[in-house]
């Protein structure tokens, strides 16, 4: 991935890129939809925490 590219769908970005904070990390995207996208993947990778019993 190059530094000015999408991190979600790698399109080039321009002066509406959209910072999104995954992981620890600040990427950057394109679009509201690729930063959705991200923030729900980091969601579903995360492990389900249970209470104990």
């Amino acid at each position: 991935m190059k530094e000015n590219t999408c991190a979600a769908c790698d399109c080039e970005l321009d002066a509406t890129r959209i910072a999104v904070k995954i992981g620890g990390k600040t990427v950057e995207v394109c679009c509201e939809e690729c930063a959705e996208a991200l923030r729900e993947a980091e969601a579903a990778a995360r492990p389900i925490q249970t209470a104990d019993k």
